[in-house]
Protein backbone atom coordinates (compact mmCIF):
# COMPACT_ATOMS: atom_id res chain seq x y z
CA UNK A 1 0.00 0.00 0.00
CA UNK A 2 1.26 3.05 -1.11
CA UNK A 3 2.25 5.64 1.67
CA UNK A 4 0.01 8.77 2.13
CA UNK A 5 2.14 12.31 1.13
CA UNK A 6 2.79 13.79 4.80
CA UNK A 7 0.53 17.20 5.39
CA UNK A 8 3.51 19.73 5.30
CA UNK A 9 4.97 18.04 2.07
CA UNK A 10 1.19 18.67 0.58
CA UNK A 11 0.92 22.46 2.03
CA UNK A 12 4.02 23.40 0.60
CA UNK A 13 2.41 21.97 -2.90
CA UNK A 14 -1.03 23.99 -2.32
CA UNK A 15 1.73 27.01 -1.59
CA UNK A 16 3.41 26.84 -4.65
CA UNK A 17 0.50 26.48 -6.79
CA UNK A 18 -1.80 29.51 -5.72
CA UNK A 19 1.98 31.27 -6.23
CA UNK A 20 2.09 31.80 -2.52
CA UNK A 21 5.94 33.43 -2.99
CA UNK A 22 5.39 35.73 -5.86
CA UNK A 23 3.26 38.40 -4.18
CA UNK A 24 3.27 40.61 -7.58
CA UNK A 25 0.29 39.12 -8.97
CA UNK A 26 -1.96 39.59 -6.27
CA UNK A 27 -0.37 43.32 -5.76
CA UNK A 28 -1.51 44.17 -9.51
CA UNK A 29 -5.34 43.77 -8.16
CA UNK A 30 -4.57 45.09 -4.63
CA UNK A 31 -3.90 48.33 -5.35
CA UNK A 32 -6.54 49.85 -7.67
CA UNK A 33 -9.24 47.81 -5.65
CA UNK A 34 -7.70 50.08 -2.20
CA UNK A 35 -7.35 53.15 -4.73
CA UNK A 36 -10.98 52.77 -5.32
CA UNK A 37 -11.90 52.03 -2.05
CA UNK A 38 -10.20 55.52 -0.62
CA UNK A 39 -11.69 56.91 -3.29
CA UNK A 40 -15.70 55.61 -2.49
CA UNK A 41 -15.93 56.33 1.29
CA UNK A 42 -13.86 59.92 0.70
CA UNK A 43 -10.59 58.92 2.43
CA UNK A 44 -10.22 56.23 5.15
CA UNK A 45 -12.44 53.33 4.33
CA UNK A 46 -12.21 52.16 7.86
CA UNK A 47 -10.68 48.55 9.31
CA UNK A 48 -13.41 46.44 8.46
CA UNK A 49 -13.38 46.84 4.40
CA UNK A 50 -9.65 47.39 4.24
CA UNK A 51 -9.65 43.69 5.38
CA UNK A 52 -12.10 42.65 3.29
CA UNK A 53 -10.64 43.62 0.53
CA UNK A 54 -6.96 42.67 1.12
CA UNK A 55 -8.23 39.24 2.23
CA UNK A 56 -10.12 39.02 -0.45
CA UNK A 57 -7.88 39.97 -3.44
CA UNK A 58 -5.28 37.32 -2.00
CA UNK A 59 -7.66 34.50 -1.84
CA UNK A 60 -9.25 35.53 -5.00
CA UNK A 61 -6.36 35.51 -7.06
CA UNK A 62 -5.21 31.97 -5.27
CA UNK A 63 -8.02 30.36 -6.51
CA UNK A 64 -7.83 31.97 -10.12
CA UNK A 65 -3.90 30.56 -10.15
CA UNK A 66 -5.91 26.66 -9.21
CA UNK A 67 -8.41 27.15 -11.73
CA UNK A 68 -5.92 28.67 -14.59
CA UNK A 69 -3.49 25.96 -14.03
CA UNK A 70 -5.78 23.49 -14.38
CA UNK A 71 -7.32 24.92 -17.52
CA UNK A 72 -3.46 25.30 -19.12
CA UNK A 73 -2.28 22.32 -17.61
CA UNK A 74 -1.43 20.90 -21.51
CA UNK A 75 0.09 24.02 -22.51
CA UNK A 76 2.31 24.97 -19.76
CA UNK A 77 4.13 21.57 -19.98
CA UNK A 78 5.48 22.65 -23.12
CA UNK A 79 6.61 25.87 -21.74
CA UNK A 80 9.96 25.53 -19.92
CA UNK A 81 8.64 28.51 -17.93
CA UNK A 82 5.62 26.96 -16.41
CA UNK A 83 6.39 23.23 -16.81
CA UNK A 84 6.90 22.82 -13.35
CA UNK A 85 3.68 23.93 -11.86
CA UNK A 86 2.50 21.39 -9.40
CA UNK A 87 -0.78 20.88 -11.69
CA UNK A 88 1.38 20.15 -14.83
CA UNK A 89 4.15 17.97 -13.83
CA UNK A 90 0.80 15.96 -11.45
CA UNK A 91 2.29 16.91 -8.16
CA UNK A 92 -1.46 17.81 -7.56
CA UNK A 93 -4.24 16.22 -9.42
CA UNK A 94 -6.68 18.27 -11.13
CA UNK A 95 -9.32 17.54 -8.21
CA UNK A 96 -7.02 18.85 -5.52
CA UNK A 97 -6.50 22.25 -7.37
CA UNK A 98 -10.13 22.92 -8.14
CA UNK A 99 -10.99 21.91 -4.78
CA UNK A 100 -8.23 23.95 -3.30
CA UNK A 101 -9.92 26.79 -5.60
CA UNK A 102 -12.99 26.21 -4.40
CA UNK A 103 -12.39 26.56 -0.86
CA UNK A 104 -10.36 29.85 -1.42
CA UNK A 105 -13.43 31.65 -3.51
CA UNK A 106 -15.74 30.39 -0.66
CA UNK A 107 -13.12 31.92 1.85
CA UNK A 108 -13.38 35.51 0.05
CA UNK A 109 -17.34 35.16 -0.25
CA UNK A 110 -17.36 34.97 3.07
CA UNK A 111 -15.69 38.01 3.40
CA UNK A 112 -18.07 39.74 1.05
CA UNK A 113 -21.09 38.34 2.78
CA UNK A 114 -20.17 40.77 5.51
CA UNK A 115 -20.55 43.98 3.42
CA UNK A 116 -23.83 44.84 1.56
CA UNK A 117 -26.42 43.31 -1.31
CA UNK A 118 -24.61 45.29 -4.22
CA UNK A 119 -20.61 44.15 -3.36
CA UNK A 120 -22.48 40.39 -3.17
CA UNK A 121 -23.87 40.65 -6.65
CA UNK A 122 -21.41 41.97 -7.92
CA UNK A 123 -18.66 39.40 -6.73
CA UNK A 124 -20.65 36.78 -8.23
CA UNK A 125 -20.49 38.78 -11.98
CA UNK A 126 -16.51 39.27 -10.98
CA UNK A 127 -16.45 35.30 -10.10
CA UNK A 128 -17.46 34.41 -13.62
CA UNK A 129 -15.73 36.53 -15.54
CA UNK A 130 -12.87 35.37 -13.57
CA UNK A 131 -13.22 31.26 -14.36
CA UNK A 132 -13.50 32.60 -18.14
CA UNK A 133 -10.34 33.59 -18.56
CA UNK A 134 -8.12 30.80 -18.88
CA UNK A 135 -10.60 29.88 -21.91
CA UNK A 136 -10.61 32.93 -23.07
CA UNK A 137 -7.39 32.77 -24.93
CA UNK A 138 -8.50 29.41 -26.68
CA UNK A 139 -11.13 31.66 -29.20
CA UNK A 140 -10.11 35.68 -28.64
CA UNK A 141 -7.44 37.32 -30.09
CA UNK A 142 -6.27 39.63 -26.95
CA UNK A 143 -7.42 37.22 -24.02
CA UNK A 144 -5.53 40.17 -21.48
CA UNK A 145 -8.88 42.32 -22.41
CA UNK A 146 -10.97 39.54 -20.54
CA UNK A 147 -7.99 38.96 -17.93
CA UNK A 148 -8.26 43.18 -17.86
CA UNK A 149 -11.86 43.19 -16.67
CA UNK A 150 -11.73 40.43 -13.98
CA UNK A 151 -8.60 41.96 -12.75
CA UNK A 152 -10.28 45.51 -12.66
CA UNK A 153 -13.49 44.32 -10.88
CA UNK A 154 -12.59 44.89 -7.13
CA UNK A 155 -12.82 48.78 -8.61
CA UNK A 156 -16.87 48.63 -8.36
CA UNK A 157 -16.98 46.43 -5.93
CA UNK A 158 -15.23 49.00 -3.57
CA UNK A 159 -17.54 51.67 -4.75
CA UNK A 160 -20.62 49.01 -3.50
CA UNK A 161 -18.94 48.19 -0.09
CA UNK A 162 -18.43 51.13 0.51
CA UNK A 163 -21.38 53.40 -0.75
CA UNK A 164 -24.13 50.75 -1.15
CA UNK A 165 -27.37 50.35 1.05
CA UNK A 166 -29.41 47.25 1.88
CA UNK A 167 -31.08 46.59 -1.15
CA UNK A 168 -30.71 43.82 -3.32
CA UNK A 169 -31.38 44.11 -7.64
CA UNK A 170 -29.77 46.26 -10.29
CA UNK A 171 -31.00 49.59 -8.84
CA UNK A 172 -29.27 48.70 -5.73
CA UNK A 173 -26.01 48.54 -7.78
CA UNK A 174 -27.01 51.65 -9.88
CA UNK A 175 -27.11 53.63 -6.95
CA UNK A 176 -23.84 52.15 -5.20
CA UNK A 177 -21.59 52.27 -8.29
CA UNK A 178 -21.19 55.41 -10.11
CA UNK A 179 -20.26 56.55 -13.40
CA UNK A 180 -16.91 57.09 -12.44
CA UNK A 181 -16.16 53.60 -10.91
CA UNK A 182 -17.06 51.69 -14.37
CA UNK A 183 -14.72 54.35 -16.14
CA UNK A 184 -12.39 53.41 -13.68
CA UNK A 185 -12.71 49.80 -13.79
CA UNK A 186 -11.90 50.58 -18.28
CA UNK A 187 -9.06 53.03 -17.50
CA UNK A 188 -7.74 49.69 -15.16
CA UNK A 189 -8.33 47.64 -17.90
CA UNK A 190 -5.35 49.38 -20.20
CA UNK A 191 -3.19 48.88 -17.30
CA UNK A 192 -3.41 45.42 -17.30
CA UNK A 193 -3.21 44.97 -20.97
CA UNK A 194 -0.44 46.96 -20.77
CA UNK A 195 1.65 44.44 -18.24
CA UNK A 196 0.03 41.49 -19.42
CA UNK A 197 1.30 42.02 -23.09
CA UNK A 198 4.63 42.22 -21.30
CA UNK A 199 3.97 39.42 -19.89
CA UNK A 200 2.71 37.61 -22.94
CA UNK A 201 6.30 38.81 -24.64
CA UNK A 202 8.24 36.37 -22.57
CA UNK A 203 6.29 33.74 -23.69
CA UNK A 204 5.96 34.66 -27.16
CA UNK A 205 8.04 31.81 -29.23
CA UNK A 206 6.34 29.24 -27.11
CA UNK A 207 3.04 30.39 -27.92
CA UNK A 208 3.26 30.66 -31.63
CA UNK A 209 4.21 26.82 -31.38
CA UNK A 210 1.45 26.08 -29.08
CA UNK A 211 -1.25 28.11 -30.86
CA UNK A 212 -2.06 30.15 -27.85
CA UNK A 213 -3.85 33.66 -28.82
CA UNK A 214 -2.16 36.19 -27.17
CA UNK A 215 -2.13 40.12 -27.55
CA UNK A 216 1.57 40.28 -27.86
CA UNK A 217 1.26 38.16 -31.23
CA UNK A 218 -1.69 40.03 -32.19
CA UNK A 219 0.21 43.11 -32.23
CA UNK A 220 3.05 42.05 -33.88
CA UNK A 221 5.78 44.74 -34.38
CA UNK A 222 3.50 47.18 -32.61
CA UNK A 223 3.28 45.06 -29.54
CA UNK A 224 6.12 47.76 -27.45
CA UNK A 225 4.38 50.65 -28.91
CA UNK A 226 0.91 49.82 -27.90
CA UNK A 227 1.89 48.61 -24.77
CA UNK A 228 3.50 52.55 -23.71
CA UNK A 229 -0.17 53.62 -25.69
CA UNK A 230 -1.92 51.26 -22.89
CA UNK A 231 0.08 52.85 -20.04
CA UNK A 232 -0.98 56.60 -21.28
CA UNK A 233 -4.54 55.39 -21.55
CA UNK A 234 -4.31 54.15 -18.08
CA UNK A 235 -2.55 56.90 -16.45
CA UNK A 236 -4.40 59.30 -18.71
CA UNK A 237 -7.90 57.76 -17.78
CA UNK A 238 -7.08 57.75 -14.05
CA UNK A 239 -5.78 61.45 -13.65
CA UNK A 240 -8.68 62.76 -15.10
CA UNK A 241 -11.39 60.52 -13.70
CA UNK A 242 -9.72 61.01 -9.72
CA UNK A 243 -9.72 64.79 -11.06
CA UNK A 244 -13.84 64.57 -10.93
CA UNK A 245 -13.96 63.14 -7.84
CA UNK A 246 -12.17 65.50 -6.20
CA UNK A 247 -8.46 65.00 -6.12
CA UNK A 248 -6.18 67.23 -6.40
CA UNK A 249 -2.61 68.13 -7.14
CA UNK A 250 -1.11 65.60 -5.25
CA UNK A 251 -2.67 62.97 -6.36
CA UNK A 252 -1.63 63.97 -9.73
CA UNK A 253 1.89 64.19 -8.47
CA UNK A 254 1.61 60.29 -7.81
CA UNK A 255 -0.02 59.57 -11.34
CA UNK A 256 3.36 61.65 -12.79
CA UNK A 257 5.34 59.22 -10.65
CA UNK A 258 3.54 56.35 -12.44
CA UNK A 259 4.61 58.08 -15.38
CA UNK A 260 8.33 58.07 -15.27
CA UNK A 261 8.13 54.77 -14.53
CA UNK A 262 5.76 53.11 -17.08
CA UNK A 263 8.89 55.28 -19.20
CA UNK A 264 11.80 53.20 -17.51
CA UNK A 265 9.80 49.96 -18.40
CA UNK A 266 9.84 51.18 -22.16
CA UNK A 267 13.72 51.03 -21.78
CA UNK A 268 13.28 47.50 -20.66
CA UNK A 269 11.19 46.00 -23.16
CA UNK A 270 12.22 47.77 -26.66
CA UNK A 271 14.75 45.22 -27.01
CA UNK A 272 11.91 42.51 -26.56
CA UNK A 273 14.54 40.29 -24.56
CA UNK A 274 12.68 37.65 -22.17
CA UNK A 275 14.34 38.98 -18.99
CA UNK A 276 13.57 42.89 -19.37
CA UNK A 277 9.92 41.77 -20.59
CA UNK A 278 9.31 40.03 -17.67
CA UNK A 279 11.52 42.60 -15.47
CA UNK A 280 8.74 45.10 -16.63
CA UNK A 281 5.98 43.05 -15.33
CA UNK A 282 7.42 42.13 -12.30
CA UNK A 283 7.60 45.67 -11.37
CA UNK A 284 4.33 46.32 -12.30
CA UNK A 285 2.91 46.20 -8.64
CA UNK A 286 4.68 49.19 -7.92
CA UNK A 287 3.84 51.08 -10.63
CA UNK A 288 -0.31 50.19 -8.92
CA UNK A 289 1.43 51.33 -5.69
CA UNK A 290 2.11 54.49 -6.55
CA UNK A 291 -1.35 55.46 -7.70
CA UNK A 292 -2.59 54.23 -4.66
CA UNK A 293 -0.19 56.61 -2.44
CA UNK A 294 -0.97 59.28 -4.68
CA UNK A 295 -4.64 58.83 -3.66
CA UNK A 296 -3.83 58.14 -0.28
CA UNK A 297 -1.59 61.50 0.51
CA UNK A 298 -3.94 63.25 -1.50
CA UNK A 299 -7.06 62.70 1.14
CA UNK A 300 -4.73 62.79 4.20
CA UNK A 301 -3.19 65.86 3.74
CA UNK A 302 -6.27 68.02 2.85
Amino acid sequence: MTALPAPTSRLALYLDLIRWDRPAGWLLLLWPSLSALWMAADGWPGWHLLAVFVLGTILMRSAGCCVNDVADREFDRHVKRTAQRPVTRGAVTVAEALWVGAALALLAFGLVLSTNPAAIQLSVLGLAVSIGYPFAKRVLAMPQAVLGVAFSFGIPMAFAAAQGGSDWGLAAIGAAVPPQAWWLLMGNLFWVLAYDTEYAMVDRDDDVRLGIKTSALTLGRFDVAAVMGFYASYLVSWAAIGASLGLGWIYLLGIAAAATQALWHYSLIRARTREGCFKAFRLNHWLGFTVFAGVVLDFALR
